[in-house]
């Protein structure tokens, strides 16, 4: 499930989410149906931005949704997932991308692909896959002969890169390539006024990814020794978040060209979840033009890009910590307040706690749970996968430990920017009226 675009489900909402499910798990089932099981191997979150454009540009009509049958990624739940051109383009995009990314990582010779035999296996792998990519986008009308291109100048061109090559040099294949793709769901939906837009944004979309590739793989392709377009042009980080936050500014104008009929998944999804996106590869919420001092820096907005309060005390602060007067360290429980030295539930209140005169005092923590054992473990492992919970729970119990623990998407920054909030709050964004 590679991608940039991770929305979190608190963020989606029971009506959104389900509409993102739909074109994912469409995906996925429109490459079992055209290629086979092996080929579900390549859906990703990125590809169904396809799926998700090309509905929103239609015309409301039947026959865009069909119910699935069980699936032990779903629970084994039956589900309504999308159909129709749109799917079958998303599939086509992602099994010719995903094509070119094996052959990459065979050329690089990266972990068990140095070895001569799994190497051959691989490629035969992703030559079936670029072929299977191309059936299928010829059956939609797209040429995936311009995907192949852009892969094939791609290698050229980090051939040739070195310090002082602009970085835009480098994404530009990867630009061209999302363009196409993106332009043609104007054409599948009927719309081809959208087309020049929607191409814009796919070219933004392809520099967005593709930097925000080389930034998570920075480190880890400088301990491995691999090729890295930061490390080669010489790029800094700073420049690579300028180029990030300008891309996803891009994104935003052009979207506002776009004639959808119903495009509030699209939009939160390519304006907002973009974003952060960019924070996560970044590992900040600040935005990439601070240096001019025009907007987006942390004094101007606060953490998480809300205004923060003339006086520059948080939101709810209680007045006696900075309003009126120095804070008081520790708030009315720290070490300089003489009426509570320790806190009511500190062990040394002499309250509270262990200091009690009257006794312990009792303990408000039950014993936690035994550990399974190994084949207890394993079963307890196969039903949290087949029921999703270690992906879409808030909190689940460790299969052999059953310590509590956070689901992969839980981990989320609802509380930043609820809804289309950022339009108001960030002058970096200034993106839109969506009324979401």
């Amino acid at each position: 499930m590679f991608g940039i675009v991770r929305p979190c489900s608190h963020r989606l909402g029971e009506g959104l989410k389900a509409q993102w499910m739909a074109h994912l798990c469409g995906l996925c089932l429109a490459l079992r149906g055209d290629h086979g099981q092996f080929a579900r191997i390549v859906t990703n979150y990125d590809g169904l931005l396809i799926s998700v454009l090309t509905e929103a540009q239609a015309e409301r009509a039947t026959g865009w949704r069909r119910t699935a049958g069980p699936c032990p990624l779903r629970g084994m739940r039956t589900a309504s997932v999308a159909q129709g051109e749109g799917a079958r383009l998303a599939a086509a995009v992602s099994l010719v991308l995903a094509s070119a990314k094996v052959r990459d990582h065979v050329a690089d010779g990266d972990g068990l692909l140095a070895r001569r035999p799994v190497a051959l296996a691989a490629r035969r792998v992703a030559a079936s896959w670029g072929r299977a990519g191309a059936r299928t986008g010829s059956d939609v009308g797209f040429d995936t002969a311009v995907l192949v291109d852009a892969v094939d100048r791609q290698i050229g061109i980090e051939a040739l890169a070195g310090p002082g090559t602009p970085l835009l040099t480098v994404t530009e294949p990867t630009e061209t390539a999302t363009a196409a793709a993106f332009a043609h769901t104007a054409v599948l939906a009927g719309r081809p006024g959208n087309a020049e837009p929607l191409a814009e944004a796919g070219r933004l979309f392809g520099r967005l990814a593709h930097l925000l590739d080389a930034v998570e793989d920075r480190e880890t392709d400088a301990a491995s020794g691999a090729w890295n377009p930061l490390t080669a042009t010489g790029t800094s980080l700073t420049e690579a978040r300028r180029l990030a936050d300008d891309a996803l500014h891009g994104i935003r104008l052009a979207l506002r060209e776009v004639e959808f009929t119903d495009g509030k998944l699209a939009h939160l999804l390519l304006a907002h979840e973009l974003g952060r996106s960019v924070d996560r590869a970044f590992g900040s919420s600040a935005c990439g033009h601070a240096a001019d001092g025009a907007h987006g820096s942390a004094g101007a907005h606060g953490p998480g890009g809300v205004l923060a309060p003339p006086t520059g005390r948080a939101v709810g602060a209680h007045p006696a910590e900075g309003a009126f007067g120095p804070p008081q360290q520790g708030g009315p429980y720290g070490p300089q307040n003489p009426h509570a030295p320790h806190g009511p539930y500190d062990p040394q209140n002499p309250y509270a706690g262990g200091g009690n005169p009257f006794g312990g005092g009792p303990s408000f923590q039950p014993p936690g749970p035994g550990k399974r054992g190994f084949w207890a473990g394993c079963a307890a492992a196969i039903g949290l996968c087949c029921t999703c919970k270690v992906c879409c729970a808030d909190e689940y119990e460790g299969p052999w430990s059953r310590k509590k623990r956070e689901g992969c998407l839980s981990d989320c920054d609802c509380n930043c920017c609820e809804a289309c909030q950022c339009c108001e709050c960030c002058e970096c964004c200034s993106c839109c009226d969506c009324g979401l």
